[in-house]
């Protein structure tokens, strides 16, 4: 019997009992479902997380720890030393490991348009190369040069936010803005440029469009009145390397800062990460389980529908031995058979699960209003895997009822109504 006979058998049967083939093959459409919907929506949770730690410029945080630990208490943070931006010079000299380093200060302030418009907003004062640590693009104009930062010069790069609600459509560009803290004098800023949209923080729920970027050194003059700063966000060479750049870099602050430890602490960005694969981890076991049990309710209603298939084709098995097909001939179109239901099952298993991914993906966006857009990842790999195992299921539970028709005498076959 040729292979192409057989599939065309199969997919004539599944059209004949159409409503019998549907209710059969459910279950492993809904198992193939469930996989490929969950993994769709679980690995583009992985790519929004991933995103939302590139904005921070960093694998990993140092900042001045608030509080020390000793034994099982816990004190103020009473200690002379605090970061400054020195550090982040020594840094990217001495740890091999480290890429980049980005400093900041940062509070809330007031800033006032030419036209008298106000909003209450957020300052961050960093280097120049902040838009290369950050990997963010510069929408207009340009953003402050290392002279500028050097000479403590009054000029500002506004966020989209900002600019859109001080100024509407109109180019802010080589205007001044006034920026003040609360009760104090305002300082005028000569605006540079704006940066591109970056959407809202999901861990901290601040907007990174809602901020104005001034020179670290202005910061630290007309508004900090010290040469502190507050956070280092550090970006290792890779991924592999982030454990020893923290490392080198403790080292670094260690001897900058009289052996003293325990005032800063470090905070890895990956470790959320981690314990998103944890997470993911779980939810694809108990989704197997589910998946898993689906399959083989699937694949019992297959081996049954076979059966009674065998059953009501007697004759037909009968007559096709009368005129000379082989019992190999018999056992093949029967196992071709299960094994095409089984893979349509898969196929429209793959379809339907695609749709819940998008429609999932629709729906978390509705819940999650701060993600404008929430990745729905297809992979090919596990899509064929799951025909896969489709069609594995119908050569497992079609060997049985293959092997039956096979057995059956012609005589008795021919004999049967």
């Amino acid at each position: 019997m040729k292979l192409y006979e057989g599939f065309s058998t199969g997919i004539s049967v599944i059209l004949q009992e159409k409503l019998r083939s549907a209710l059969t093959m459910l279950g492993i459409i809904i198992g193939v479902a469930a996989v490929l919907a969950m993994l769709a929506i679980g690995d583009g949770a992985k790519i929004i997380v991933l995103k939302e730690f590139e904005k921070y410029g960093g694998q990993f945080t140092v900042r001045r720890n608030p509080w020390i630990w000793r034994g099982d208490r816990v004190f103020p943070n009473r200690s002379g030393e605090h970061l400054k931006y020195e550090d982040v010079l020594a840094i990217e000299a001495e740890c091999p490991s480290v890429e980049s380093v980005t400093a900041s200060v940062s509070n809330e302030i007031l800033a006032q348009a030419e036209d008298g418009a106000t909003k209450w907003t957020e300052y961050d004062g960093v280097n120049s190369y902040f838009p290369t640590g950050m990997k963010w693009q510069i929408q207009q104009g340009r953003f402050f040069s290392e002279d500028e930062f050097n000479n403590r010069s009054k000029v500002c790069v506004l966020g989209t936010e900002v600019a859109a609600e001080l100024y509407g459509d109109q180019s802010p560009i080589g205007q001044e803005i006034k920026l003040s803290l609360q009760g104090g004098r305002p300082n005028r800023f000569r605006i540079l440029g704006i940066m591109a949209k970056r959407g809202t923080s999901l861990q901290y729920g601040f907007s990174w469009d809602d901020i104005v970027f001034i020179p670290l050194t202005t910061a630290q003059d007309r508004f900090k009145g010290t040469r502190y700063v507050n956070y280092l966000n550090v970006r290792a060479v890779n991924v592999d390397a982030i454990k020893k750049a923290a490392e080198e870099v403790k080292a670094v602050l260690r001897k900058r800062h009289r052996n003293q430890d325990e005032f800063f602490d470090i905070s890895f960005h990956t470790e959320a990460v981690e314990e998103l694969d944890k997470i993911s981890r779980i939810i694809k076991i108990m989704l197997s389980s589910i998946a898993g049990f689906s399959l083989f309710v699937g694949s019992v209603g297959i081996m049954n529908m076979m059966l009674v298939s065998v059953n009501q084709r007697t004759r037909e098995i009968g007559i096709r031995r009368a005129i000379g097909a082989k019992r190999r001939d018999i056992f093949l179109q029967f196992l071709i058979e299960a094994v095409v239901m089984c893979s349509i099952g898969g196929l429209l298993g793959i379809g339907l699960g695609i749709g819940i991914g998008y429609g999932c993906s629709y729906i978390a966006v509705k819940i999650v209003q701060v993600i404008p857009h929430w990745p729905v990842v297809i992979s090919p790999q596990w899509m064929a895997i799951s025909v896969s195992i489709a069609a594995f299921i119908g050569v497992v539970f079609g060997l049985y009822p293959a092997v039956s028709a096979s057995q059956i005498s012609p005589i008795e076959a021919l004999r049967s109504e």
